[in-house]
């Protein structure tokens, strides 16, 4: 263990000592009669607690428990700790009348008086950090227990813990969960330790999931470093072969999870046992794997039974088509595989060739049967196909218009459905349902039976002020010239590299475009790249020159942003009005995006013609807009006294975003904070109240990224929409999904990970599938957090500093904020303020 891993261990060892002390000290205090002694068997057990009245306390004391699994969680930290103890010094927490506590009160200096007002808050602060902390202790207690004695929730927690780990990213779901199974949790103290030579027997395979390992062979030492998430062994047990190098563990308290070989050769003969391969002229066109829970797919029926995971795109076509279920008025749910498969289609089928497989799948006429036979099977398949598309074309929208073969192909088959009775009414009751349900929800719209069939009726721009970016959508291009005088042109979003240049200059010169970002770093795009302008990042512009005038080039003043900061400004707005306007904003830059948008993103827009993630771009540079504007408004500054309240005033606005459900400011505003400019500004800290700095420290856990940011997912495991997510996580979900699985496997369409991709840009639908309402102007949660009592703040300001608070002036502000995200400019801004 490093040193600095040490300091980090040791400060949060006396940080869970605190908390433990101030627990104890509330206990002792509210509830004397919980440590007593206790009768078990004819024996005593001095002065200890049962595992169910420490549960039953711990959820008495904190309302946001959603279970008691979280209070053992809570406990195991301590016990972990040592801080408290089994009475026959076992490892685990229980949650049962039978087992008993102790806590070690004089070994750990836990007796502790304090005031009633500072024991509460002392509390809550505890309470807190080890809600913060019991997940991963709770996880450890369930990986530590034998498998045989792990419960289906046991189990469900570490199935979810694996969709994160690197080394079963490439594993099916099926897989891991039955790695949940069979996962042996295996620890060592000491760096140095042997965990097996080269040469020996394999027995195991290992993930490291906590520390790291030397992996070293006989002449060439040592080879790498395995890092946390990675792994070893799996060679050796799949050749049945001696172990190929020695690992050595390169720091203490490594932790791992073990699969042993018996169990690892089972996994794999159940995966071959469950697996379907459908073969045509001798090769596999279509891997089916059979589903222990199918019930969860939403399937009846043989095929349900059966998940697809791999395939030729034309195959995976046809066996979804069999699962597509028909009412008497076909607007029942489609399954979660085939809206999976149009999300991300375009990956491995992109119009060209889905709209010929679809018309190939819409029969005319069968060969084989009765009249009757054949009349029956040919509109049961065309309603299928017509249902399939009408679930494309609700999942795209408008999108599918700027699609020229995916239009051609709905206006040809439009001719055909509306002529056929059958065909165009079931169409027109899905639409109509999907419409009632929006008017439920929006209150407004009429519902006509007589209106005309059209694939797009339902489909309609979002409600807002902002509406989408689209790729024929006309935008003012800036691009400046050496000397920094700006030419301006309206062209297309999607135009081309070689168009903006072919508008501007003669073509036959040697001129480049070049996009620069404030600190100078410049990048030459490339002819075919389309789309430039709106994937500028924070702070960057384009330049038009020659090539031998590219090192020349210098940002613009506007690019270097503000001068000055608008802290006289912000004082006389109200944080809840700030947050609130940032928070309507983001909602209109949230729902302008098509969640398709996030396909396109992380596997690159180039591969797909046409397409543009300019909404999505938007969204994202607004988030780092967001926290630089935090770094840049208090690197401003420069007095102390008003810095310090600007500073609490951004703690608040943190407070009150988590409390909208705005998460993606949230983290930006948080992410503004821990910024090493701002959290170097001692002085400024020290100004700001204890209970502010414990809401912020409260706050900071959340942005923890240990265990691939848990403390986030489990907070976000307890929202209901509407709410906005963490955008730049989701995205780095759906790379870590890309980078860790092949598109094809043995040439066949990998749809088990087009399934996990589609998975997580399902989560920003869900996010969206309850419509957003404006905060009321009620005081909130965060209102009393902080004890601001709104009128008293009011009457600071002047009578011209009223106007600057009305919602308008309010959100201008918001829309149009001045940063500098140069973050050396930052931190000498920093040290100038405070040395």
């Amino acid at each position: 263990m490093s040193r600095l891993q040490r300091q980090r261990h040791t400060f949060l060892s006396d940080r869970v000592i605190k908390a433990a002390r101030s627990v104890y000290s509330v206990m002792i205090e509210r509830n004397p009669g919980l440590i007593r002694d206790r009768k078990l068997y004819l024996k005593t057990y001095r002065q200890c607690c049962s595992g169910k009245e420490l549960v039953d306390w711990l959820m008495k004391q904190n309302e946001c428990l959603q279970s008691r699994s979280q209070a053992v969680g809570m406990w195991q930290v301590l016990v972990d700790e040592g801080i408290l103890v089994h009475v026959k010094h076992e490892l685990n927490f229980h949650d049962k009348d039978t087992q008993f506590y102790r806590f070690q009160d004089s070994e750990c200096g836990l007796n502790h008086t304090t005031n009633e007002r500072d024991s509460e808050d002392e509390l809550q602060e505890a309470l807190s950090l080890l809600s913060q902390l019991g997940p991963d202790a709770l996880l450890t207690m369930i990986l530590r227990k034998c498998p045989s004695q792990r419960s289906a929730e046991d189990l469900e927690v570490i199935y979810e813990e694996l969709l994160h780990v690197k080394a079963a990213a490439h594993l099916s779901s099926s897989v891991r969960k039955e790695l949940a199974a069979v996962l042996v949790f295996e620890s060592h103290a000491k760096a140095g330790t042997v965990l097996f030579s080269q040469g020996d027997k394999g027995t195991s395979w290992y993930i490291i999931w906590k520390g790291s390992v030397n992996v070293i062979t006989h002449g060439k030492g040592l080879v790498t470093t395995l890092h946390e998430g990675e792994d070893f062994g799996q060679l050796a047990l799949l050749n049945d072969a001696p172990r190929a190098a020695t690992i050595i563990l390169r720091e203490d308290n490594c932790h791992f999870l073990r699969v042993d070989k018996q169990d690892f050769i089972r996994i794999l003969k159940d995966v071959e046992a469950n697996t379907v391969r459908l073969e045509e002229h001798g090769k596999t066109v279509l891997v089916l794997e059979k589903s222990s829970d199918w019930a969860e797919q939403g399937g009846a029926g043989n095929n349900s039974k059966y998940t697809v995971m791999s395939g030729t795109p034309e195959k995976i076509l046809e066996h979804l088509l069999d699962t597509v279920k028909l009412d008497s008025n076909g607007n029942d749910a489609i399954e979660p595989c085939v809206s999976d498969f149009l999300l991300t289609h375009k990956v491995f089928m992109p119009s060209s060739q889905l709209c010929p497989a679809l018309q190939h799948q819409y029969p005319d006429t069968l060969s084989e049967g009765s009249d009757q036979e054949k009349a029956s099977y040919v509109l049961t398949t065309k309603q299928k196909v017509v249902k399939l598309i009408g679930q494309w074309v609700a999942l795209y929208g408008l999108l599918l218009k700027e699609d020229p073969l995916a239009l051609d192909f709905l206006e040809r088959l439009k001719k055909e459905v509306a002529g056929d009775f059958r065909l165009s009414s079931m169409l027109k009751e899905q639409f109509r349902e999907r419409r009632r349900t929006k008017v439920l929800e929006n209150g407004y719209q009429s519902l006509s039976r007589n209106q005309q069939f059209d694939w797009f009726s339902n489909c309609e721009e979002p409600v807002g002020r902002l509406q989408p970016i689209r790729a024929q959508d006309k935008v003012l291009y800036e691009i400046y010239r050496p000397d920094n005088k700006p030419l301006t042109l309206m062209l297309p979003v999607n135009t081309s590299v070689q168009d903006v240049m072919s508008a501007i200059v003669k073509p036959g010169g040697d001129h480049i475009l070049v996009k620069m970002n404030s600190t100078g770093e410049r990048a030459q795009l490339k002819l075919d790249g389309t789309a430039v302008y709106t994937a500028l990042g924070l702070n960057e512009r384009l330049f038009i020159c020659t090539s031998s005038q590219v090192e020349q080039l210098t940002p613009l003043k506007e690019q270097q942003g503000p001068e000055r900061g608008t802290t006289d400004i912000l004082e006389q707005m109200g944080s809840k009005d700030i947050a609130s306007e940032l928070t309507n904003y983001d909602w209109e830059l949230f729902t302008a995006m098509h969640e398709v948008e996030l396909v396109y993103y992380v596997f690159g827009r180039h591969k797909f013609p046409g397409a543009i993630t300019a909404n999505l771009e938007r969204f994202v540079r607004r988030f780092n807009e967001v926290q630089h504007w935090v770094v840049t408004e208090l690197c401003l500054c420069e007095d102390l006294v008003k810095r310090a309240i600007l500073l609490k005033k951004f703690i608040k606005i943190a407070a009150v975003l988590k409390e909208q459900k705005n998460l993606n400011s949230f983290f930006a505003v948080m992410f503004g904070l821990s910024n090493s400019a701002v959290h170097r500004l001692y002085k400024t800290w020290e100004r700001i109240p204890s209970k502010t700095k414990r809401i912020y420290c409260a706050y900071e856990r959340l942005m923890d990224p240990s265990r691939n940011h848990r403390a986030y997912r489990l907070a976000v495991a307890k929202l209901s929409p509407p709410y906005i997510p963490f955008m730049p996580l989701l995205l780095k979900d759906m790379t870590f999904i890309n980078e860790g699985n092949p598109n094809y496997v043995d040439k066949l369409v990998n749809f088990e990970k087009l399934r996990m991709i589609a998975k997580t840009v399902k989560i920003v639908r869900g996010c969206r599938s309850q419509p957003y309402v404006p905060s009321s102007p009620q005081r909130g949660l965060a209102d009393r957090m902080f004890l601001e009592a709104p009128a008293t703040r009011i009457s600071t300001y002047s009578d011209h500093a009223l106007p600057l608070r009305s919602p308008s002036n309010i959100r201008h502000y918001i829309q149009n904020l001045k940063v500098i995200d140069n973050q050396r400019k930052l931190t000498q801004l920093s040290r100038t303020i405070e040395c």
